[in-house]
């Protein structure tokens, strides 16, 4: 039995192995391509070490497009949108686990399901009352429209239930209203789910295409998507530069799972235990 469990386990490291290998690829090819001399990126056989490095790539791309602009409108929506989404999912997600009122439930469930209805159905009227707002062309639409998120509430409520109520009782007891709770309790009992929820937002907000395309025309308006879609309009040919952009990218999203992905694999874990 014990052998039969040893050769099951091998079985599946080695099929883990191939699947990592098969998800990695691109991004080594990137990588590789990145340092690469244009004339070098699609030589065959392919050679996964460059020879010769060419590391100027990097300093390149700077000075093609305004790239370090578009980084900046990127970082500021970006975390612009992922503390509101984080703020307002939390509080919500607190009054809907721990908090008893009238058609409660009702609402949760009406809310949580707009999760259902994709942003193409609402993308049209979204946009006209943006523009009646006169806030077309401008950071705030895109900020306004991604402040709150059905999905980050029904996240981290999962997380709250799972906490004990005498917890709360408690606290009571000691004179805590509900913002206290939600403060000194909750949200420290809480940095997994958070922590998830905020991995999360940041990769699609800073992924977004669509939201900024739509609403952003000025050039020093728009964010790093764009400047990516941008550089290929105008260096179709330049494949090491292109990729080289792309693994710039890529960095503030890695970095920050990379740092976060203890609390990450443990939020979504523990926010499915209870539903």
């Amino acid at each position: 039995m014990s052998n039969k469990k040893n050769v099951q386990s091998v079985i599946t490291y080695i099929l883990l192995m191939i699947g990592s290998v098969i998800v990695l690829f691109p991004f080594v090819w990137m990588l590789s391509s990145s340092l690469k001399l244009s004339h070098d990126v699609f030589v065959f056989p392919m050679k996964w070490i460059p020879n010769p490095l060419n590391p100027a790539n990097y300093r390149e791309i700077w000075e093609r497009i305004p790239l370090l602009i578009f980084f900046k409108n990127t970082a500021k929506l970006t975390l612009i949108i992922t503390s509101l989404q984080v703020l307002t999912s939390s509080f919500a997600a607190y009054a809907f686990a721990k908090m008893k009122f009238k058609g409660r439930d009702t609402i949760f469930l009406a809310y949580v399901a707009t999760i259902a209805v994709p942003w193409q159905v609402y993308m049209i009227p979204q946009f006209i009352l943006m523009r009646k707002l006169g806030l077309a062309n401008t950071h705030m639409a895109l900020i306004l429209m991604q402040t709150f998120t059905a999905f980050g509430v029904f996240l981290i409520r999962q997380f709250y239930i799972s906490v004990p109520g005498e917890l709360s009782e408690a606290a009571k007891i000691d004179g805590l209203n509900h913002y206290g709770i939600w403060y000194r309790i909750m949200l420290p009992l809480s940095k997994p789910a958070l922590a998830t929820l905020t991995i999360f937002s940041f990769v699609g907000v800073w992924n977004d295409y669509m939201g900024p395309m739509i609403y952003l025309n000025s050039t020093e308006l728009k964010t790093i998507q764009l400047g990516l879609r941008m550089f290929i309009t105008q260096y179709a040919a330049d494949y090491n530069l292109i990729m080289a952009a792309a693994v710039v990218s890529l960095l503030p999203v890695v970095a920050l799972f990379l740092m976060l992905q203890r609390f990450f694999v443990e939020g979504v874990a523990s926010s499915g235990l209870k539903g």
